[in-house]
């Protein structure tokens, strides 16, 4: 049921990074347009484009984080006894869910630091700018939960894109 729940979040999570990679290029394009046919560049496309570049980057790493697609060093553990590549394939995904933790707790620190001043361009809280942290330190942190769990189980986590 936690594989099941984990596999809807990166799915969702994949679904949200990809229509923000859509939004990403639509907001170019009107930027494009606005400067070449129109001769009036609109100021706030720039903004949002890399506004939800942050976002679509850290749900990108939370989705590569659950479906192994982050770079690994496979060709060194393959070399060892099972017992003893288990063990450091559970203090790789520990070490990997303490860096989403530190994600979380200094994006967490920084959104609401700066959610009081707003940007200029957007009209939205400059905390929107870590909040992707936020989000993304949470999912890795849960996402090595589900790794940790399945190797002690002798499990292996399916992709959720398959």
């Amino acid at each position: 049921m936690f594989t099941r729940f984990c596999a809807s979040l990166s799915k969702l999570a994949l679904m949200a990074a990809v229509a923000g990679l859509l939004a990403v290029v639509l907001c170019v394009q009107y930027q494009v347009i606005g400067r070449y046919l129109f001769n009036d560049t609109p100021t706030w496309a720039e903004a949002l484009a890399m506004l939800l570049v942050l976002y679509v980057t850290a749900l990108g790493v939370a989705v590569g984080v659950r479906d192994a697609g982050h770079i690994g060093l496979e060709s060194l553990l393959v070399l060892l006894p099972e017992r003893l590549r288990r063990n450091f394939e559970i203090l790789i995904h520990l070490l990997v869910a303490l860096f989403g933790g530190l994600m979380l707790k200094a994006g967490w620190l920084w959104t609401t630091l700066k959610w009081g001043e707003k940007k200029p361009m957007l009209g939205v809280p400059e905390g929107m700018d870590y909040l992707p942290l936020v989000i993304a330190g949470g999912l890795i942190v849960l996402f090595s939960i589900e790794h940790i769990v399945a190797l002690v189980r002798g499990h292996h986590v399916e992709p959720a894109w398959n």
